[in-house]
């Protein structure tokens, strides 16, 4: 980066400054998830550290199960966002365990799956639970009147079920 000139002879040196932990999550709010892309990679629970160590700035990330597709695209992506700050001596970490669960998703991410169509996951996790409870409200209409079509959806995260109220078809993202 170059300096930036002050006034007469102060300079401040951009490369002496680091960006705060708290400025580097609010850039990772503006990273969507790729298989979910009205969501932040923040919202969606899978950011689970940020880190100065020495001059390296380390994310550590927890994806929503081991074998993730979208991981790899999950680390360019955040990697990008921070280059594109300014930053080039960042890595991402994968961390398996504690493994992530949908309790992590926060309020601001539900409200946008919901928006975006997807029901989000109906109360706490619990481990080994992948089935959907038996009522899921329409993501569309609200209504309760809904039905299981299969418990695997358009990702192994997801269930796909229909509303027999507005005939709409929706992804219900389950409860880990």
């Amino acid at each position: 980066m170059a300096a930036t000139r002050l006034s007469g002879s102060d300079v401040v040196n951009a490369l002496d400054a680091k960006p705060s932990v708290d400025e580097i999550w609010r850039w990772l709010e503006d990273v969507p998830d790729p298989e979910i892309p009205v969501v932040s990679v923040v919202e969606l629970g899978i950011v689970r550290a940020v880190d100065w160590r020495g001059e390296d700035l380390v994310v550590t990330v927890t994806p929503t199960y081991s074998g993730c597709p979208a991981t790899a695209v999950i680390s360019l992506d955040i990697e990008e966002a921070i280059r594109r700050k300014g930053v080039d001596a960042v890595r991402v970490e994968s961390r398996l365990s504690p493994a992530w669960t949908t309790d992590w998703i926060t309020d601001a991410g539900r409200e946008k799956l919901k928006a975006y169509g997807i029901a989000p996951p109906e109360g706490a996790a619990c481990a080994g639970m992948l089935k959907a409870p038996a009522i899921v409200a329409c993501p569309r209409c609200g209504s309760h009147d809904t039905a299981e079509v299969s418990r695997f959806g358009s990702t192994p995260c997801k269930a796909s079920w229909r509303c027999n109220a507005c005939l709409e078809p929706f992804d219900y993202f389950k409860s880990f």
